[in-house]
């Protein structure tokens, strides 16, 4: 273990890895790897190829050209991987938006990187797949037994929220925006964390690529609570894309936004990421569908009101 050293290429592995005791044995992480706080010492092994900061209608646009033309949307480093001499690099297949891509990494290491590192490729589509990527990443580690504790405290801490909401008479519908312009829904997990909340959610199915809707079914199907939680964006960057939606002329009319159930969640750090957090995505989604009944305290932190921002 002393010998071990990990690059990890997702920001959700960078979780799973510092989880299951891993953490002094990083030494390198992708761009995006934020969490647990600190990991901005490890140098960066990844960069994007679109501009983060243009708007949101903009950047489907940069990625959606990158992916038509077979194109990773990032790019990794080789001369940085081969200095690190990592043991072990750790990926994602299941969708090149969000990591580095297992053809980039694979290149790179047959090209230049010396160590030989083992490549761990990850395959999230739903929680069962979270659960299996965190025994594939212990297995890789030689510590297969720390991954069972991983995954038997994850799955009780959800069975927790489940034992809060399953009670309650009402089970809301909620909209769950994974991207603003073009409006998209979020697929993958996100609909089993919302069943474990107390929910229902208005479109998506476990274990499917989130997808596009329009203003047109949003407004047809009507929810009683929509969840702002684009990828990779945070609260305050959410609050600031949020104008092509709630200046359409169909938006004021919506129920959800008539009684004040809009919330702007940290979709980065949470929904985002299929990793251990998935736990606090359920305990947030739990706090929007049921207000008064249920409080982890992750107001403020993992989600705001839309409407404090027009006070």
């Amino acid at each position: 273990m002393a010998d071990t050293r990990i690059v990890s290429l997702i920001a959700s592995a960078t979780e799973i890895v510092a989880a299951l005791g891993f953490e002094e044995q990083l030494v390198g992480r992708s761009h995006e790897c934020d969490f647990p706080p600190g990991m901005e010492r490890l140098p960066a092994c990844s960069s994007s190829k679109v501009d983060a900061g243009a708007t949101s209608r903009r950047i489907d646009v940069q990625v959606r050209s990158l992916v038509a033309e077979a194109l990773s949307v990032y790019q990794v480093d080789p001369v940085l991987l081969d200095r690190l001499a990592p043991t072990h690099i750790i990926t994602q297949t299941q969708c090149e938006v969000c990591a580095v891509s297992l053809t980039d990494v694979e290149q790179a290491v047959r090209e230049l990187v010396q160590s030989r590192p083992r490549v761990v490729s990850l395959e999230p589509m739903d929680l069962g797949d979270v659960w299996r990527d965190i025994h594939k990443v212990a297995t890789a580690l030689g510590v297969p037994e720390r991954g069972q504790r991983l995954v038997d405290n994850l799955t009780t801490r959800l069975d927790v929220v489940r034992a809060c909401t399953e009670a309650l008479a009402s089970r809301p519908t909620i909209a769950c925006v994974e991207w603003i312009d073009p409006l998209m829904h979020a697929e993958n997990w996100v609909p089993e964390l919302v069943r474990i909340a107390g929910g229902t959610i208005m479109i998506g199915e476990p274990g499917r690529h989130s997808g596009y809707f329009s203003m047109e079914e949003l407004v047809r199907r009507d929810p009683d609570v929509i969840a702002i939680m684009p990828c990779g964006f945070d609260i305050e960057r959410s609050r600031k894309e949020m104008h092509p939606l709630a200046s359409h002329p169909d938006w004021a009319g919506l129920s959800a936004v008539r009684a004040g159930r809009v919330y702007v969640t940290d979709g980065n750090q949470y929904f985002n990421r299929p990793g251990p957090r998935v736990v606090e995505s359920a305990e947030i989604l739990a706090e929007l569908l049921h207000p008064g009944a249920v409080d982890f305290g992750h107001r403020g932190t993992g989600w705001q009101p839309w409407s404090d921002a027009l006070r």
